[in-house]
């Protein structure tokens, strides 16, 4: 679709930031000596830095490599059911590639992360879901720490999310759980918008309860069944870290100076605070590959919030990482940590799709530009309709293999117990495509299959010493059989969900190549042709217990073998069978409080 330029008023950041000084050139910084220094201004670094910036009494260097979130072109990470436009390709995208993916007939794919403040919060699919108890108490187990379990971690839940009313203010009492909801600064909301599948996917989960029963509230630690999706959504416009926590640091406190579209090249050694470890306080930083570099140094920690791509890169160009491969781009090693930019675990997913004997469907809108125009207008007029909803879906479920799956039993179970899902759902009511070409005609209905328990481990790794030239990106996908037999699994389950009653007389014909997945070999083989990342790597910087001799940091997400630097965000989680954000809203939360009893 057209992206429509649109902006949001009270958005933007240089008419709102009175008290923090909002830099664009390295030259201009006031001083070189901070007491924290955040590199990434993405979901967890925002939130980091605001946390700590309550204490008026520290100073703190935000360091971001990309844009702002405001400009010409901000409707694409503003309106809701443009959430598409945000992808590759834009202003706001790395514009990142995987390498070539065996498992997928060596295709590379695009792989998108936001370059933009808020950082993949401003450019996801806004999708808000926790994950299951069983993960973070899993957690807590891999690092030892109790601190990380459901119990104790639920109260950062609390205090980082707040759930208001949907954009067409419906009655939503029955669609979600309101006692495990907070009155944090991020916004959440169920749809604003019906659509003519609502009742089918919820009547399918009545007929078919025991394969697909109802949940009120996946977010309340047992994610199994369909449900009312949530999402980044307050106040007809997205709600991002950047939204939710930056900006109203940056202009209510004075104790934060943020630099953009500025890259942290490497970490520095500074002195040591100790005689056991290296110290990492220093930073360097650039805005071209051929430009000058700049340095800073902090007082207390260096915080990398760079991201599952950007962390391993940048401790990897720092000397921190697999000594040999370091050494065979001529990088000294500083600290050899091996499993820096290794574990790298991401989510495939592809969609199926079907015409169906309905014009209720957003086809009619998004390819007709009197129909497009007109809910735009609508929406900027009054905050309402298909604009103020997340396109993806209205309804997600995930689910579990059979507890008398062969795949379980030949493999064993990789998720974190009984109520943690293999697989997941998103009902869609429009032409949904991850390869296929989308047609400019006609009405349908599509599911994406995602998986959510892989077994498959990629990795990041240097393509050259040159922090300005993209790192080899592996998330290998589809790698191993157990991820290719759940696949399979998942298509058939779907079907079985669509051949229940209430899809009878209105699911017409598969589209395209989802007609050739009728038999185990077809979906197995349109899978590989259709698969691609649904963007959510971690575990590049895993957590693991202090003196455990994998991982890359412990329990407090300090780096091991490092005195200095601690990592927030998504590189440092094993694996989480969810869609990964409010984990790391959650793990900043709590990590906030961790640098505060540090200091």
């Amino acid at each position: 679709m057209e992206l429509v330029k649109f902006i949001v008023v009270g958005l933007g950041l240089t008419a709102k930031y009175t008290l923090a000084a909002l830099l664009t050139d390295p030259r201009h910084l006031p001083q070189t000596q901070w007491d924290y220094i955040v590199v990434g201004a993405g979901t967890a670094g925002c939130v980091v830095a605001n946390r700590l910036s309550e204490n008026p009494k520290v100073k703190i260097l935000v360091i971001e490599a990309g844009v702002q979130n405001t400009g010409p072109d901000a409707s694409a990470i503003e309106v809701p059911f443009l959430v598409a436009e945000a992808s590759s390709g834009t202003t706001f995208d790395w514009n990142y590639t995987t390498t070539p993916q065996a498992a997928l007939n060596n295709r590379t794919t695009a792989y998108p992360r936001g370059f933009v403040l808020g950082g993949s919060s401003s450019t996801n699919y806004m999708a808000f879901t926790r994950g299951s108890s069983e993960e973070y108490n899993r957690l807590a187990s891999i690092s030892g720490d109790s601190g990380w379990s459901w119990r104790k971690i639920f109260p950062y839940a609390l205090k980082n999310e707040k759930h208001v009313a949907s954009a067409d203010n419906h009655k939503t009492t029955g669609e979600y759980n309101p006692s495990v909801h907070g009155n944090g600064p991020l916004l959440t909301s169920l749809p604003g918008t019906s659509t003519d599948i609502d009742n089918r996917v919820l009547e399918t989960t009545k007929e078919l309860h025991s394969e697909f029963p109802f949940n009120l509230d996946m977010n309340a630690g047992n994610p199994l069944g369909v449900g009312w999706l949530q999402s980044t959504i307050g106040n007809s416009v997205r709600s991002s870290s950047a939204t939710a926590y930056l900006s109203p640091a940056l202009a209510n406190r004075s104790n934060i100076n943020l630099l953009t579209n500025t890259r942290v090249t490497r970490l520095i050694k500074t002195n040591n605070l100790s005689s056991r470890f290296p110290t990492f306080l220093g930073v360097e930083f650039a805005q071209t590959a051929s430009g000058p570099r700049f340095t800073a140094t902090a007082r207390e920690e260096v915080i990398l919030s760079a991201g599952s791509i950007g962390t391993p890169q940048i401790l990897m160009l720092s000397g921190i990482g697999d000594q040999t491969k370091l050494s065979k781009l001529g990088i000294k090693t500083a600290v050899n940590l091996p499993d820096v930019g290794m574990n790298m675990q991401d989510h495939p997913f592809f969609a199926l799709q079907w015409s169906v004997n309905s014009t209720k469907t957003f086809d009619s809108i998004v390819n007709n530009a009197t129909a497009f125009s007109d809910a735009f207008a609508q929406y900027e007029a009054t905050g309402q309709g298909i604009f103020a909803n997340n396109a993806i879906a209205n309804h997600i479920g995930f689910f579990r293999l059979a507890e008398s799956s062969g795949i379980l039993k030949q493999f064993g179970d990789p998720t974190a117990g009984p109520h943690s899902p293999h697989y997941e759902f998103a009902f869609i009511n429009g032409f949904y495509g991850t390869t296929q070409t989308e047609p400019t005609t006609g009405n349908y209905f599509s599911a994406a299959v995602i998986l959510v328990s892989p077994t498959s481990r990629g990795s990041v790794t240097l393509a050259s010493d040159s922090p300005f030239d993209h790192p080899l990106i592996d998330p290998a996908l589809l790698a191993t059989s157990f991820d290719q037999q759940v696949v399979v699994e998942a298509v058939e389950a779907l079907q079985r969900f669509i051949s229940a009653s209430p899809w009878k007389g209105y699911i017409k014909a598969p589209y395209g190549g989802s007609a050739n997945a009728t038999t185990r070999d077809g979906i197995l083989e349109y899978a590989r042709n259709s698969v691609i990342s649904i963007r959510h790597p971690m575990g590049t910087a895993a957590m693991s217990q202090t003196r455990a001799r994998a991982g890359v940091v412990d329990a407090h997400l300090l780096v091991k073998g490092v005195e200095g630097v601690r990592i927030v965000d998504a590189s440092v989680i094993p694996g989480i069978a969810a869609h990964p954000q409010a984990a790391v809203y959650i793990i900043a939360e709590r990590a906030a409080d961790l640098i505060k009893a540090a200091r």
